[in-house]
């Protein structure tokens, strides 16, 4: 029997390593994210949010603070049960795969933060996981999804860098091949040498708007940044403001 080859994201992002590069993500970034969300949607307490490829829970942690009555799932078994130390009546985890329907109908928010998509190698599986994000959302719910600015990225790429953090060195080699950003992993820890790699295809704006279109969501803002300032061409990031239409 040949074994089902295992997705790349289930293996690094259950790694230390994946964590110890991107340590710079702190929480402070991911708080001033989150204010300025509450002040564009004025959160009220007790609202009900999903945190849709949620990690550690950095977001799912501040926005609990905020007063919103969290759930935060991920495929990251390692991830959950960090998270979950964290958990209580109204701060929830769960390890679940984004392509499945985790709900019908609950949430008054979601949010995809941290280009927590583009990881499948089929692309029914994007639509399918946009089209279950759709199905947890109430009506005139509302959806945030914040991806990088594909076309920039793209244009420009640096192809190599290496760092050294905790005294775990990073050599780091990227590619775009086929529209997906391939991003090659080398770490030398002491006497260990591993291999990890990312692979998040390379999502442009128009895409997006016709996987939104097929799950029923209508975008109501596009922002570039995490102050949310409008999106333009050399903007870093692209990040969706997306309401469930009746």
């Amino acid at each position: 029997m040949t074994l089902a080859k295992k997705e790349w994201f289930s293996e690094w992002f259950n790694s230390p390593y994946y964590h110890i590069l991107y340590k710079h993500r702190d929480f402070e970034e991911a708080e001033n994210f989150i204010d300025n969300l509450q002040e564009a949607f004025n959160f009220v307490e007790g609202q009900t949010a999903l945190d849709l490829g949620c990690g550690r829970g950095r977001h799912a942690f501040y926005m609990h603070k905020k007063g919103l009555n969290v759930t935060g799932i991920d495929l990251s078994e390692e991830n959950i049960a960090f998270a979950s130390k964290s958990e209580d009546e109204t701060l929830h985890f769960f390890v679940h795969d984004m392509r499945n329907v985790f709900a019908e109908n609950q949430f008054d928010y979601i949010f995809n933060l941290f280009t927590s998509f583009g990881y499948f190698d089929e692309e029914k599986d994007n639509i399918q996981a946009i089209k279950a994000a759709s199905t947890a959302l109430r009506k005139k719910g509302r959806m945030v999804l914040d991806f990088f600015n594909t076309e920039k990225v793209i244009r420009n790429l640096q192809q190599k860098n290496e760092t050294t953090i905790d005294g775990i060195h990073f050599e780091i080699s990227r590619v775009v091949d086929a529209g997906w950003i391939i991003k090659d992993i080398k770490i030398q820890d002491g006497s260990s040498e591993l291999h990890f790699q990312e692979r998040v295809k390379g999502v442009k704006r128009e895409e997006f708007e016709n996987y939104f279109k097929f799950a029923g969501l209508k975008i109501l803002n596009l922002y570039g940044d995490y102050q949310l300032q409008p999106f333009e061409t050399e903007s870093d990031r692209m990040i969706f403001i997306l309401e469930k239409e009746n």
